[in-house]
């Protein structure tokens, strides 16, 4: 990559292949989550992350490009740790694991997002940085919620 169009090419696909990554994996974290509003809140981000991959579908189409991804080590990365979490922690442990394993993705992605959504802006994207802007607010609501979730119950139960 020789030019920023094509840095925020690459990037693009890397978080889309990313967000793909995460509505297959989404589901197994939801079922081993042992607190409900936990499992709530995961089942909930599916739902946004299937969304996400909705608004980048649009985000490829303004630039006219395809929407495809290309392998994402930090993601892949951060998946295998929580199938590892998942399989060896139990109990209000697991639950407090979790939440930090997906804090760990949610930051990932704002810094994604954040740095995707500046470059779209010095590109001229205006329409592609409002679709950002849109997914990088998603983002950090969810973080936030999985902050408060923690410091509030999870992490006084375990």
């Amino acid at each position: 990559m020789k030019t920023l169009a094509e840095a925020f090419h690459h990037t693009l696909q890397d978080i889309y292949y990313a967000e793909i990554a995460l509505t297959k994996a989404l589901p197994k974290v939801a079922a081993a989550a042992g607190n409900a509003e936990l499992k709530k809140a995961v089942t909930h981000h599916l739902e946004e992350t299937k969304e996400q991959v909705a608004i980048l579908k649009k985000v490829f189409a303004s630039i006219g490009e395809k929407a495809e991804g290309v392998k994402c080590d930090a993601i892949d990365g951060l998946i295998k740790e929580t199938d590892g979490i998942i399989k060896d922690a139990s109990g209000v442990a697991l639950d407090a694991m979790l939440i930090a394993a997906a804090q760990a993705v949610e930051h990932y992605e704002i810094a994604r997002y954040g740095t995707l959504r500046e470059w779209a802006k010095v590109l001229g994207h205006t329409e592609v940085h409002d679709l950002l802007s849109q997914i990088l607010d998603m983002e950090k609501a969810a973080n936030a919620k999985l902050t408060s979730m923690a410091v509030e119950s999870v992490n006084v139960m375990a």
